[in-house]
């Protein structure tokens, strides 16, 4: 991720977290707000619920990984929060990807090209 795309300034993710809205799946939870910039910015986050500092970025790359696929297909003007849940620790770049996939089909954020 491009050190301007990376969302930092924990008053930015709060807001995201309370005026933004939400889709979740099994292994992973979207919140996503409107920035109205032209580029998108991304934050992932992975508490000590998820496990060790060592799942704890397992689970970061995974997310990282599975959205970097999707990076050019993502409506542009949007800041996104990806939050792991517990059960990604034991599933593959795959299954991820498909998560990814059904929360951004559920939020509207795929551009249709």
């Amino acid at each position: 991720m491009l050190k301007k795309t990376v969302l930092r300034n924990n008053k930015e993710i709060s807001l995201i977290y309370n005026k933004g809205k939400s889709e979740g799946s099994k292994f992973v939870v979207l919140f996503y707000k409107k920035n109205g910039l032209s580029y998108n910015r991304t934050c992932v986050l992975a508490s000590k619920k998820v496990g060790n500092s060592v799942k704890r970025n397992r689970a970061r790359r995974l997310i990282k990984s599975a959205y970097f696929n999707f990076d050019g297909r993502i409506k542009i003007g949007f800041d996104l929060i990806f939050i792991a849940r517990k059960d990604i620790i034991d599933v593959k770049c795959k299954d991820v990807e498909k998560s990814l996939y059904s929360l951004f089909v559920r939020s509207n954020l795929l551009d249709k090209r």
